[in-house]
């Protein structure tokens, strides 16, 4: 499939539709293929240099650089090389060394610079260049080009309010500099050098106090005149230029604050974007990832490939923004396990074989498997991460539960001596202690312990000698012992008779930490335990004494009704987001609150004029309980809803598995190919393991906290 451009008869040029993914690409691109002659694309500095030497004394330059091709700025500034393209030679490039090269530390966002070739005579000197600061959109390119055909200075002798320039027309302010017969050179070459500073900014005029007709004060020597008709002039006492220049930015940095506003309160349905991830795919595009890493299979190559060696296989789709993202997360693990591993990273491109990816279960993407020979695939469930991925990939490398055969081994798997070399993938080692004859739950371990490979390692110890484990640990069989590697503790964990989906639950629970920091990727985790969040902000590390406080009042069970956790604004600056929602403006910290988003939206701040001590605390918590302190502030009961109907994907999924049956609970089944599932049409959970985590997150009954909250909020689709 191509997209053609023709004029007339004759073909001008041809598009891969992937380029033409929305109305700005399309313009764009047409515009870019017939404007060919007036838009010149570089692509490095000797380029930009041949350009500007060949134009100096002859016509100025407007330079600008877009993050990609078919991006809204890149539209924006095509339109005006449309209109200009004939008056100043337009020049365009995707490179950030280039727009380096020149001196811009900022290469997120697109920038325009007008370069003033024409006035330069001396083929030595070098243009002068204006940087336009405002977003490129048309309309402000079109007024940034006016200004810059607009004459630098001007001399006037009228009232200021009289005065009529291209620059109010435009929407810009005027700049007067008061100058008198004595000191006019001087207060010319002043002027002169404002205008330089302020063009595309404001107009700057030279205003002759000698023979004005209107009255300044004596002590004034700026008049400054908004843009808005009806508004009085300035008269201004400014003894440095960047006093002058100061005040004109403030005034547009007003006036950007109310067009934001005003675009906040406009259509919803105006220019919306529905994936960021599809946007960033695109602008990465270019990026040349070496694929040469990884084994690229087809339908003829997978059996011989994959099913015939230990393998890790990325099912994804071409066309699909989430796979593309993540095919460069998984290219970066193979450039991780480069030498260093004998799995065999292979991808299947499923929009070119998607026969071989029904018949290997795949329902989705993008999903990632791991094949070992003689044993059924495993899917990947994590985080859509190269850390994440490569802890999974790692923790594989042993069969779990690890079948322990001595009391010496197994205290060397508690001590981490065992797979010392995997510690650092799994903090926590979980050992299930059974006697002989536990047979039944011995099954129910080893299923769970299947269930959680690649997450967390997992041994087993059943011999007769299990007592004398049992008796040091003061473990009541059948037991967990859950060693903490970081902390260097030993804990036991009653099993009695759970089923697989049970100790899954257990175990995950237990993996939690006492008082984590909270992070992006694990708040969903602490979430799914629908309790109030007892958050310590923190910018930076926390002060050890508030973390002994926390630990204490846990150990003490003062805190089980709650999730006592700490956030620190340099590694998650959301957070800064977060604490603008509860307060006015950002307090001071460290400071701790209470979030209860579960149930009445209540938020609760620890007293700022009291230590973060133990019993100061405890003393705040026991308020909180009896319902004698007042909350901050309180949430609203808003959902999270997509900015279109049509984008409203999660309700387009539950409708889809209304017709399904769901479990509550997570589950762990094994997965079968395509003709078992044939034979076995009801069992349903046959394709892949369900995550350990809950998508969703269930109301949870109120507690004795917060008795006062008379009325139950929905908060389950916002963030904290």
């Amino acid at each position: 499939m191509k997209a053609y451009l023709f004029r007339g008869n004759i073909l001008l040029r041809e598009f891969p539709p992937d380029t033409l993914f929305d109305v700005n690409a399309i313009v764009a691109h047409v515009l870019f293929a017939l404007l060919f002659n007036e838009v010149k694309y570089i692509s490095t500095l000797e380029d930009l240099q041949n350009i500007e030497s060949a134009l100096k004394g002859k016509a100025s330059i407007a330079f600008s650089y877009v993050r990609a091709i078919g991006t809204p700025e890149h539209r924006a500034v095509m339109e005006a090389a449309f209109v200009y393209g004939t008056t100043y030679q337009f020049v365009l490039t995707t490179e950030t060394a280039l727009l380096e090269s020149i001196g811009t530390e900022d290469i997120k966002n697109a920038h325009l610079y007008f370069f003033h070739c024409k006035q330069v005579l001396d083929l030595t000197e070098q243009c002068r260049r204006t940087l336009m600061e405002p977003p490129l959109t048309t309309l402000n390119i079109h007024r940034f080009i006016k200004t810059m055909e607009a004459p630098l200075l001007t001399e006037v002798a009228e009232d200021p309010q009289q005065v009529s320039t291209v620059h109010l027309q435009l929407g810009l302010p005027l700049v007067f500099i008061v100058s008198q017969q004595a000191t006019y050179e001087a207060d010319r070459r002043t002027a002169e050098w404002v205008a330089w500073r302020l063009l595309g900014k404001a107009g700057v005029l030279l205003l002759l106090r000698d023979s004005s007709e209107v009255d300044i004060p004596q002590h004034a020597n700026v008049v400054f005149r908004r843009a808005e008709e009806g508004v009085p002039v300035e008269f201004l006492v400014l003894h440095d230029v960047d006093l002058i220049i100061s005040r004109v930015e403030s005034n547009m940095h007003i006036e950007e604050i109310q067009e934001d506003e005003d675009e906040d309160m406009a259509s919803p349905d105006m220019d919306i974007q529905d994936d960021e991830v599809a946007e960033t795919v695109y602008r990465d595009r270019k990026r040349r990832l070496p694929l040469e890493l990884t084994v690229e299979v087809t339908e003829e190559t997978f059996n011989t490939t994959v099913v015939a060696s230990d393998s890790i296989v990325l099912f994804y789709a071409g066309w699909q923004a989430v796979s593309m993202a993540f095919l460069q997360s998984y290219i970066d693990l193979a450039i991780k396990l480069k030498g260093t591993s004998t799995m065999l990273l292979a991808r299947v491109n499923c929009a070119d074989w998607s026969d071989l990816c029904t018949k290997q279960n795949v329902t989705e993407f993008p999903v990632v498997k791991m094949y070992k020979e003689g044993e059924t695939p495993v899917s990947y469930t994590g985080m859509l991460g190269t850390e994440d991925l490569l802890k999974f990939i790692q923790l594989n490398r042993i069969s779990c539960p690890v079948n322990i055969t001595s009391v010496q081994e197994a205290e060397e798997y508690l001590n981490g001596e065992l797979h010392k070399d995997l510690i650092s993938y799994s903090s926590v080692s979980v050992l299930g202690l059974f006697s002989p004859n536990m047979t039944t739950v011995k099954e129910d371990f080893t299923e769970a312990g299947n269930c959680l490979k690649g997450y967390v390692i997992t041994g087993i110890y059943s011999e007769e000698d299990v007592l004398i484990l049992s008796n040091k640990y003061a473990a009541t069989l059948p037991a967990l012992l859950l060693a903490r590697h970081k902390e260097g503790k030993i804990e036991s964990i009653p099993l009695a008779n759970s089923p697989a989906q049970d100790i899954v639950q257990i175990i995950t629970n237990a993996l939690l930490e006492t008082f984590p920091e909270i992070t992006v990727e694990n708040l969903p985790i602490y979430l799914r335990l629908q309790k109030p969040l007892l958050i310590l902000f923190s910018e930076g590390s926390i002060n050890p004494q508030y973390k002994k406080a926390m630990l204490k009042l846990a150990k003490d069970k003062h805190l089980d009704s709650l999730i006592p956790c700490w956030l620190n604004l340099q590694n998650t600056p959301a957070g800064r987001g977060i604490l603008q929602a509860y307060f006015d403006a950002l307090p001071p910290l460290p400071l701790i609150v209470v979030v209860n988003l579960h149930s009445g939206g209540q938020v609760f701040a620890f007293p700022s004029d009291q230590a973060i001590k133990e019993q100061n605390l405890l003393l705040w918590l026991k308020k909180l309980e009896a319902g004698l302190e007042s909350h901050i502030t309180v949430l609203p009961a808003q959902e999270w809803k997509p900015p279109l109907p049509a984008y409203d994907f999660l309700s387009m999924m539950d409708a889809a598995a209304s017709h399904h049956p769901t479990r509550k609970d997570p589950e762990c089944t094994k997965e079968t190919d395509a003709s078992e599932k044939d034979k076995k049409q009801e069992d349903k959970s046959a394709i892949r393991k369900e995550p350990i985590e809950t998508l969703r997150i269930k109301h949870w009954n109120r507690s004795n906290w917060f008795k006062e909250g008379g009325k139950s909020f929905t908060h389950d689709n916002k963030e904290l």
